[in-house]
């Protein structure tokens, strides 16, 4: 019977600064292209975690997430910007932390063209419907990485 190893995740729990490098490795970049989802973890206004799968884009050294202004996490993220995301993956487990920042116009050229590249044509900025509300875009920088194996 084949046996399953959980790769170790150590984390710190001081304040540190977080490593200000914009490519945490040279592998994570073109893996970050090909994910599909990633969990957003916001805080509710009692505190406690709301967690949802999301679209993203990932330039540079920040995320980006695309939403109806109406959505419980925007609200989270407009009340308290602390987030983390995680992709799906416990083999190789991939942790953002950052400060969160809604976009309710302006949106960059860049970061538009590259929802529609990853993911086949969709317009970010399109509202899905009158109830959902306009469109907004999430700017999520990197302040700290929990990777395979290590804290940063």
């Amino acid at each position: 019977m084949p046996t399953h190893e959980r790769p170790e995740v150590t984390t710190r729990d001081d304040d540190s600064p977080a490593r200000e490098s914009s490519n945490p490795g040279p592998e994570l970049p073109a893996r970050l292209a090909r994910e599909q989802n990633v969990w957003l973890c916001t805080l509710r206004p009692d505190g406690s975690p709301h967690v949802t799968p999301v679209w993203f884009v990932y330039m540079g050294s920040t995320w980006w997430i695309g939403s109806a202004e109406r959505n419980r996490k925007v609200r989270n993220v407009e009340r308290d910007p602390r987030v983390s995301l995680a992709l799906e993956d416990g083999r190789n487990p991939v942790v953002a932390e950052g400060q969160a920042r809604v976009h309710h116009s302006g949106f960059p050229a860049d970061v538009v063209a590259a929802f529609a590249r990853k993911y086949r044509g969709w317009d970010v900025t399109a509202a899905e419907s009158a109830e959902s509300g306009a469109r907004v875009l999430i700017e999520i920088p990197v302040k700290r990485w929990l990777l395979e194996g290590r804290a940063q």
